[in-house]
């Protein structure tokens, strides 16, 4: 069965998962940097169908394949639209061997209490049950912690644990991403208290139940270990967080077992003027910087 290969890929696969989910707010600025101005489209619709093409090109340049992207996040317009015809996830895992997830958050609260949780998903079902008949195999919800302030920490990760037994419940697996802001003063003290909450609601968590966690990178090397090494972790994933890939690229490969899931890194020097040849080495280049720190552990 697809989901149990998917399953082993992203258990053990060496590489690394594409971050393509960028949504209504963060869109434009995706845009730009890809090089498309916000005087190019009039509507949503029309942005949504340009970032659309901006992810369909990297999709399908010869780099972007699971011998070293391993999966790929998308966003729910993304997953919705088609690559040739064929749906989006069907095309991921069929065509390119890399393995589907979705952005399901709704976007964050405003900070209260030194982080930002996650806004209301009262649709989540429907979008879960509408993800497992496209083929999507896990999904992914961000929240932020900008203080190591406990009380407010803790309600990050009850939150998305209490979501993601939600996801489990339909079949899927779901990326916790309680994200460090890296501008944090004090964001060793906060990776510290995020560890021992995530390992809390591991040990709670139902049955055999399998999560995986995309975490920022950590100030200490190695700092999530245990967590890495849990039973009930398939995988952790590193968010870039707003530094340079090659920054990035560097704290990466200090952490033994954990793999990149960069965005903004992973489109770096990517440029829609680019002639489709440049646009593959370029890409190409990025993936295997990204997929080297990624395995270096």
């Amino acid at each position: 069965m697809a989901n149990d290969k998917q399953a082993a890929q992203m258990r053990s696969g060496a590489g690394f998962v594409a971050a393509l989910d960028q949504s209504g707010g963060s869109t434009p600025k995706a845009l730009k940097l890809y090089g498309v101005d916000d005087d190019a489209w009039s509507t949503d619709e029309e942005m949504f169908g340009l970032i659309h093409e901006m992810r369909a090109r990297i999709i399908k340049s010869p780099a972007f394949t699971g011998e070293k992207v391993i999966g790929a996040i998308l966003f729910e317009r993304t997953m919705d639209g088609e690559i040739d015809g064929v749906p989006t996830a069907q095309y991921l895992w069929e065509e390119r061997g890399v393995v589907p997830f979705l952005k399901v958050d709704k976007g964050l609260a405003d900070e209260k209490d030194g982080v930002q949780l996650m806004k209301p998903m009262p649709e989540l079902d429907a979008l879960l049950n509408k993800a497992v008949s496209k083929g999507i195999f896990g999904t992914k919800m961000r929240s932020v912690i900008n203080a190591a302030s406990p009380s407010g920490i803790r309600a990050v990760v009850a939150q998305q644990f209490e979501v993601g037994r939600q996801i489990l419940a339909h079949g899927l697996v779901p990326i916790i991403e309680p994200e460090v802001n890296i501008k944090a003063a004090d964001k060793q003290e906060a990776e510290t208290l995020l560890r021992q909450e995530i390992a809390a609601q591991l040990e709670a968590l139902p049955g055999d139940a399998e999560v995986m966690l995309k975490l920022t990178l950590p100030e200490q090397a190695n700092h999530y270990a245990d967590l890495i090494a849990h039973p009930r972790v398939m995988r952790v994933v590193a968010l870039s967080g707003g530094y340079s890939r090659e920054e990035a690229n560097r704290r990466l490969a200090q952490n033994k077992g954990m793999i990149a899931s960069f965005s903004r890194a992973l489109t770096e020097g990517l440029s829609a003027s680019q002639a489709d040849d440049a646009f593959d080495r370029a890409l190409a280049g990025t993936i295997a910087s990204i997929h080297e720190a990624s395995v270096a552990g």
